[in-house]
């Protein structure tokens, strides 16, 4: 069975990517407890570089920044609904190949350790864990410390050679 056909998120895709977002973020508080995950806040001097879309209407999305040179997959997510087809799988794999093209030699990460749709998964996607993240990951993964987000488990910062 073939999923949703990946593209480029247009102007109107945007305005329903915070709710979108915001249904995946349920999945991950229904693992991690009962205390909701902060509000997004995107770190200083990061912006969007691409978003992807799965989907119309979209049915999940990943955002690509920059962070020190290279591709950073900010964020992916799934609405609940359309979890377990792969979607994420194809998303994080447009992703890397979208990042491949614009010349990116690696792409980076941010996730929760132990959160089986979370960094095991990512290295099924062939990330590998950066035991000591420096420059720009090192501080957004420091941001993200003080929004609160180790508070709700182990972090790690990863890195796919592309």
């Amino acid at each position: 069975m073939r999923g949703p056909r990946i593209r480029l998120a247009t102007p109107a895709d945007l305005a329903v990517l915070p709710a979108l977002e915001a249904a995946a973020d349920r999945l991950l508080e229904g693992v991690l407890g009962s205390r909701p995950l902060p509000a997004p806040e995107p770190p200083p001097a990061v912006g969007p570089v691409l978003i992807l879309v799965a989907g119309n209407p979209p049915v999940g999305f990943a955002r690509i920044d920059e962070v020190d040179g290279q591709a950073h997959l900010e964020q992916v997510s799934v609405h609940p609904d359309a979890a377990g087809r792969g979607i994420g799988r194809s998303l994080v794999q447009a992703a890397l190949d979208a990042a491949r093209r614009r010349g990116y030699e690696s792409m980076t990460l941010c996730t929760f350790e132990d959160v089986a749709f979370n960094a095991p998964f990512y290295r099924s996607c062939g990330f590998d864990v950066v035991a000591e993240p420096g420059g720009a990951l090192a501080g957004l993964r420091h941001h993200e410390a003080q929004l609160g987000l180790d508070d709700l488990g182990p972090r790690v910062a990863m890195r796919n050679r592309l």
